[in-house]
């Protein structure tokens, strides 16, 4: 699915659905055109080769979805891939899918293989505010960069707040899930971190070095995306060590709770050596046992043992040591 957005100084935003004659809307003067390409067939991804003659390597990059993050400057056009993350919670886990920019002298074209609500509030601000296209392509790159970065945000709360739920739970009832918790949440962090160090490598050469299709005065901008990345990168840092933390917690709880059960299991045995020396010192044959006597004596002495075995485990169970 193709949807563009066509800005033309004394006429405002046009929004163009689908495929449509790129190279006549491009060759205008002063025009911004933005393409943003959402799980494009193959007949729209044609126009990456057809209208805009994009580098055959670079357009495999886009096919692949499965590229590096980095910036490449092709001199009619900047190509970079970029990550948005995404994180519900710990059953789904970190969401992570590419973004491709192609940037020229006026157009702005993105593919990317999920919906996501970044586009939805970036196509709104187009669509009813020309500010963010009226400024030229390379400031509608930016917002699109930037809007993905401000994202991590959401993530990163997220993750606080699950770093948080596991030493509650730690700390209140912990179980085999809590420890599957650690490790999932634990996995997501590290991997984010993985991410977010190239993208800020990224950022950080398209702050400082000086590219023809990017206004000088736009380096300031990347600079402030550059520096919430290593905020970004520190928090999940500092994640990263509560949740190690938590890890060596639950290692201790586990073996204080195991020492506990093996108090109590060894006052139990220690209770019952003396009954069972004697029993067996003395074998319970005395003449006179009214047990002796009962016809259904067999039956109920075993049905007494499993009441009391299913009693213990039900005991154990209520203690959660089973």
């Amino acid at each position: 699915m193709i949807k563009s957005f066509y800005h033309l100084p004394e006429e405002g935003v046009k929004i163009i659905d689908g495929i449509a004659d790129f190279d006549r809307l491009c060759a205008v003067e002063n025009s911004v055109l933005w393409i943003d390409m959402c799980k494009p067939t193959d007949e729209e991804s044609y126009i990456l080769t057809h209208d805009f003659k994009f580098h055959p390597l670079a357009v495999e990059d886009v096919i692949s979805e499965k590229s590096q993050t980095k910036t490449d400057d092709y001199e009619r056009y900047l190509f970079t891939v970029f990550n948005i993350v995404d994180y519900i919670g710990r059953e789904e886990g970190l969401k992570i899918s590419e973004l491709d920019l192609f940037l020229t002298k006026n157009t702005l074209v993105t593919v990317h293989y999920d919906e996501h609500r970044i586009f939805d509030f970036l196509h709104s601000r187009v669509q009813h505010g020309g500010r963010l296209v009226d400024r030229g392509a390379d400031y509608l790159y930016h917002a699109v960069i930037d809007a993905v970065v401000d994202n991590y945000n959401a993530t990163m709360d997220i993750f606080e707040y699950e770093s948080d739920q596991i030493e509650e739970d730690i700390l209140s009832d912990f179980d085999k899930d809590t420890l599957k918790s650690i490790f999932t949440l634990g996995r997501d962090i590290v991997e984010l971190k993985r991410i977010v160090r190239p993208q800020r490598d990224v950022i950080q050469k398209l702050s400082r070095d000086k590219f023809s299709l990017i206004s000088e005065g736009l380096q300031a901008y990347f600079s402030d995306i550059h520096d919430h990345l290593i905020r970004i990168n520190e928090l999940a840092e500092t994640h990263r060590e509560i949740i190690n933390s938590s890890l060596q917690v639950y290692y201790s709880s586990v073996s204080t709770k195991t020492n506990e059960i093996i108090k109590v299991l060894t006052l139990l045995t220690a209770i019952f050596i003396p009954p069972t020396f004697l029993v067996g010192l003395w074998g319970m044959n005395f003449e006179k046992m009214p047990e002796l006597g009962w016809e259904q004596g067999y039956f109920i002495a075993l049905g007494v043992m499993l009441v009391i075995m299913l009693g213990m485990i039900l005991f154990f169970k209520k203690k959660k040591w089973l």
